[in-house]
């Protein structure tokens, strides 16, 4: 059975750093790439990093990029997301999914059908 359980979101202030981690069973991490997601009241889900299964790629979108690190420990199975430097503007649901690859590349497109239920993050000005 495939799932996908994320962990390490809580509320923080402005500055602060967290990690999330996205634990995943029924299958290994070299057989799927996984993209972070995160979801903000009132806005639209945003695919915000990724990281290839096949050779450890990653992606950053815009808004996340030079403060979020995304890496993945194929021992344990867990991808994790560090972010740095948060901003307010970080507040969302984050969740972890199955992604796509084009070119051996990871697409944060969710591909395959497998999520997690999420973890909150609130960071505070």
């Amino acid at each position: 059975q495939v799932r996908l359980v994320e962990s390490g979101g809580e509320s923080v202030q402005a500055g602060h750093s967290l990690r999330l981690s996205c634990a995943v069973s029924g299958f290994t991490l070299d057989s799927y790439s996984i993209g972070w997601f995160r979801k903000a009241p009132g806005k639209e889900r945003e695919g915000i990093s990724c990281i290839s299964h096949i050779d450890e790629s990653t992606y950053y979108a815009d808004s996340v990029k030079g403060r979020f690190t995304i890496s993945r420990d194929n021992a344990k199975n867990i991808v994790y997301l560090q972010m740095d430097n948060l901003k307010p503007e970080d507040t969302a649901d984050y969740y972890c999914a199955t992604v796509g690859v084009l070119f051996r590349r990871c697409v944060v497109l969710p591909e395959h059908g497998y999520w997690g239920q999420g973890t909150q993050v609130a960071v505070s000005s």
